[in-house]
């Protein structure tokens, strides 16, 4: 049977905010529970849409185990409340598991086979650490010297960067602090305020004085990890942490993080059922691989190729979320391709924002989503490097 090549449009795009990992807000929040808060803040957006006609729902995840693990996409549609009809699966490209996720469900709308599909992340790095409970690397990963590079930690692949690439010290420091200052900036104009459902973070403790249970609630709906009082000096006195005579730091390093995001894509024959108002169409996605020691440079090829998949050029790209896993591999990749560094992470990347690994590709797909809409601009593009050596890119455009 031959299918018919249609368009995949997001008709709902929502994240938590992001809270720092390991003694954050969310630190004693369930990873299932953050992606359900994403999934049901999804779902208000599109409340035509009636859920039984949801297929599948595709989640990303870096480290599905302990508490994210036993399939936690499944997990989370049942605990949200979804029918039973819905399916679930979890996807793991590392840092890309998010934009791969959104990329999988409109590629399942565009060859014909769903017409409701829902795309996603989630990662918890409180509960789970980022090489899981129980790292094991391959020894023949040393058989040759082109593989050395696997066993790598990501700093050590960020200094490998800053050396190839001439990225200085001074440079990451001040482009961590323009993080800061762009992410504080965003948040004080209320710009993030569209793309995030706020969550109500309960608090048990013992009250020693009483000794009854004293229980606190608060609603968390911005970013935890921006710093108004940031400054380069502050940054500069921060010594290298991967290498000792390196220039990669805690400061000009993505933090780790806590959070998911949630994306419904639909068909056009879904659109007029439920009079729905696309957000956004799915235009084009490409991952490429480099050497797994350099693998920050990995979106100089991934963009590209996404650009040429959609043909379009790197100019027609009006906002850009580059995931800022170290300052040095951005800014090699903004120098290497020659992007304008005003489209690039208007609001601030993942040095101020944070990186929840697995669901950071959704997150920045929800910004690139409502930042089109709000600034009335047309393409919006989300990258990012990936351990082992790869980069992802994906271009959506405002309808």
């Amino acid at each position: 049977m031959t299918r018919q090549v249609q368009d995949a449009y997001i008709v709902a795009a929502t994240r938590t905010p992001i809270g720092k990992a390991p003694k954050g807000m969310f630190r004693n929040l369930r990873p299932d529970d953050l992606l359900i808060a994403a999934l049901q803040g999804a779902l208000k957006q599109v409340p035509n849409l009636d859920p039984k006609t949801i297929e599948d729902a595709i989640i990303g995840c870096a480290i599905p185990e302990g508490e994210q693990g036993l399939n936690v996409a499944r997990m989370g549609v049942l605990l949200a409340g979804l029918p039973n009809s819905v399916g679930g699966v979890t996807v793991n490209r590392f840092c890309a598991s998010g934009i791969t996720a959104v990329q999988m469900a409109a590629d399942r709308i565009r060859v014909g086979e769903a017409d409701v599909m829902i795309a996603g992340g989630v990662e918890s790095m409180s509960m789970v650490p980022m090489t899981g409970n129980k790292p094991s690397i391959n020894a023949h990963v040393f058989d040759r010297d082109e593989n050395i590079g696997i066993a790598y930690g990501m700093g050590l692949t960020a200094e490998k960067v800053a050396e190839r690439w001439k990225v200085t010290r001074d440079a990451q420091d001040a482009f961590a602090l323009a993080s800061h200052q762009k992410a504080i900036a965003a948040q004080q104009a209320g710009e993030f305020k569209d793309e995030i459902t706020p969550i109500e973070i309960v608090e048990k403790a013992v009250n020693l004085g009483t000794h009854e249970l004293d229980v606190r609630t608060r609603t968390a709906a911005l970013d935890e990890g921006p710093r108004a009082d940031t400054t380069v000096e502050a940054l500069g006195k921060l010594r290298p942490v991967f290498a000792a005579k390196g220039s990669v730091t805690a400061g000009n390093s993505s933090q780790t993080s806590d959070g998911a995001g949630a994306l419904i894509l639909v068909s056009e024959k879904i659109l007029k059922q439920f009079d729905l108002t696309p957000l956004a169409r799915f235009v084009s996605f490409a991952v490429r691989g480099v050497p797994p020691e350099i693998m920050g440079i990995g979106p100089k090829e991934a963009i590209p190729a996404a650009l040429k998949a959609a043909g379009l050029s790197q100019s027609d790209m009006d906002w850009i979320e580059l995931n800022e896993a170290f300052a040095a591999q951005a800014l090699a990749v903004i120098g290497d391709l020659g992007l304008d560094a005003s489209k690039v992470n208007p609001m601030g990347g993942a040095i101020a924002l944070g990186h929840p690994l697995g669901a950071t590709g959704a997150i920045r797909a929800a910004t690139v989503v409502h930042a089109l809409r709000r600034k009335q601009l047309k393409y919006g593009m989300v990258t990012m490097c990936v351990g082992t050596g790869m980069g992802a890119a994906g271009i959506l455009e405002r309808v």
